[in-house]
């Protein structure tokens, strides 16, 4: 690893005494100098998940606006984000070019569990910091075998678990279907979930796996109505829960829907599928939303969508990816702002794994943002919420 310091000792004469003033000294890491800090990600902007495109048009948007204000410590901040079609193999592509020929400081924000799974290896075999992915699975917070992989994303099984505490305390008597996706992904939910119901398991009635390269969860969603449940838990990507919800109310099955936090997207999922075939869905929360009125006067709330009218017109407020673009982005800004001039790939690493306590504009209330180098997910709570005419309404604690 290459770095420049600079040190600056001047001698000053004061009543007569030699004063040593010494400046800060500045480590740089790759793609750092005086006035840039070059960063990269990758983010499908196309194939089967590109309903997440929303997210890195966002964290695009975000730190632009930044650099207009003056960037970060004096430094413009350049965020490479680059497409990787949801794709292992290309995942790999983009992201050795951004180590390699980009010569970036580390790899930020990458969004999904496949393409975070695939490039995971080679970051942490090189020492680049893989920092506030936005995956949530249990392989990304494991400091002793992953030490330069961060999540941001709240842990999929602590989400999991919320949803199966939800219905042991409002649904005791459901009789439960689910649909996930068969991979990581999917099975860190469905554990997650299997313990929070704890000796409730058999309220599972009906399980259905499906691959990312199917071209729909049509036939799992039939199995899944004969099996006579009356609630319905998707554990799926955005494409599919759409299809999923859509399909459910093509066969006039009328189930309860708890989605996981991923697919809750008014814009990406829920319009597509249906306003009128989602109501009553539950899901969990760690964000306020624009589109409530609850929060219409909230400063926080105003911000973002000015934010949004100018930095990203094309997607909208509402949009759950997009605003997890924008949260996701201001961690990263704050990871960056707490190196000062030390920006070397080992810092920006330190200052990742030590939040505590830390709140980022449109987080709700409550709650906030702490790791440690031994347990690097940032989020330890999460709110549930249910779909009521075109948006979220959280739910009394």
């Amino acid at each position: 690893m290459k770095y420049s310091t600079l040190s600056i000792v001047s001698t000053l004469l004061i009543s007569g005494f030699a004063v040593e003033a010494v400046a800060a000294e500045k480590k740089y890491g790759p793609g750092v100098t005086d006035t840039e800090i070059k960063i990269g990600q990758t983010v499908p902007y196309s194939g089967p998940a590109s309903a997440f495109s929303s997210y890195g048009r966002v964290m695009t948007g975000y730190f632009q606006m930044l650099n207009e204000k003056g960037g970060i410590n004096g430094r413009k901040v350049n965020l490479i984000s680059l497409d990787n079609a949801f794709s292992p193999p290309k995942a790999i592509e983009q992201t050795r070019k951004l180590i390699e020929n980009d010569e970036v400081l580390a790899e930020v924000g990458t969004v999904g569990t496949v393409p975070n799974i695939a490039v995971q290896k080679y970051l942490n075999q090189n020492k680049v910091p893989h920092i506030f992915i936005s995956a949530g699975g249990r392989r990304f917070n494991d400091p002793q075998n992953f030490p330069w992989t961060v999540p941001f994303y709240p842990p999929f099984e602590m989400e999991g678990a919320t949803f199966g505490q939800f219905i042991l305390k409002k649904m005791p008597n459901a009789k439960i279907a689910v649909l996930y996706q068969n991979d990581d992904y999917g099975k860190d939910y469905l554990t997650g979930f299997k313990r929070g119901l704890g000796t409730g398991t058999a309220k599972i009635v009906a399980e259905a796996t499906y691959e990312i390269s199917y071209p729909t969860v049509d036939s799992e969603m039939i199995q899944l109505k004969t099996s006579g449940a009356d609630t319905l838990i998707l554990f799926t990507t955005p494409k599919f829960a759409a299809q999923a919800i859509k399909k459910a109310n093509e066969l006039n099955w009328k189930p309860t829907q708890l989605l996981a936090s991923p697919v809750n997207s008014v814009q990406g999922v829920l319009t597509p599928a249906g306003l009128e075939n989602v109501q009553g869905a539950f899901t969990t929360q760690f964000t306020k939303q624009a589109g409530d009125p609850a929060w219409a006067q909230d400063p926080e709330v105003v911000d973002y969508i000015d934010f949004m009218k100018k930095w990203a017109p094309n997607d909208s407020p509402n949009d759950f990816i997009a605003l997890s673009g924008y949260v996701n982005a201001q961690a990263i800004a704050l990871g960056l702002k707490r190196c000062g001039d030390n920006l070397t790939r080992e810092n920006l690493l330190a200052q990742a794994t030590t939040f505590n306590k830390e709140r980022v504009g449109m987080l709700l209330p409550g709650i906030e943002l702490t790791n440690s180098k031994e347990n690097y997910a940032p989020y330890r709570t999460l709110r549930m919420a249910v779909f009521e005419k075109t948006s979220w309404k959280l739910l009394e604690e």
